[in-house]
């Protein structure tokens, strides 16, 4: 193994190993390359650098092209302002309502009933949970077998849970519209 690593570190770094005590490589490649014949080694190891390290080239390509292309857009719309080829000026076709629904007729916001906003959470909060029963009851004969009632009994305690929390919100009067 400490053969291993000097070789590594020799191929990489073309100095002795009290220089480089360490390979910067992990075990796992190191002991690939003890599959190998000495001569073999310096060159096998110095390719699985090349591959480890080609890897991250992927992932910083990948984030140049993720910072260029919407720094290109922004660049381009900038400069098709300056050539007034990009429209800038508030119009009245510009303001108007595309596919969105009727003009508003006052100029604020209408407030809405915090009820509204709870019931929604609690809409969004019990689908979730129902969610959870559907790949439950469809893996359940699989399970059963395996785990007994056991997973029948953890069931019913989830179900009990979501029915405490229905009840709850029930008799606080969070489901009631009026």
């Amino acid at each position: 193994m400490k053969a291993a690593r000097s070789q590594c570190v020799n191929a990489r770094c073309g100095s002795d190993s009290s220089r480089h005590p360490f390979c910067p490589i992990s075990l796992a490649i190191i002991s690939r390359a003890m599959l190998y014949s000495p001569r073999e080694r310096d060159c096998h190891c110095q390719e699985m650098l090349d591959d480890y390290f080609r890897q991250y080239g992927y992932i910083a390509i990948f984030a140049a092209i993720a910072v260029a292309v919407p720094a290109g857009m922004l660049l381009a719309s900038w400069a098709l302002s300056l050539f007034k080829i990009r429209p800038q000026m508030p119009s009245a076709i510009k303001e108007s309502i595309y596919e969105c629904g009727f003009e508003t007729l006052t100029g604020r916001w209408s407030q809405f009933n915090f009820r509204f906003y709870g019931f929604a959470l609690l809409f969004v909060i019990f689908d979730v949970e129902v969610i959870f029963l559907f790949p439950w009851a469809a893996s359940f004969g699989y399970m059963s077998r395996e785990f007994g009632v056991f997973i029948l009994l953890e069931m019913m305690v989830f179900i009990a849970i979501l029915i405490v929390g229905w009840l709850y919100a029930w008799r606080k009067g969070s489901l009631e519209w009026s």
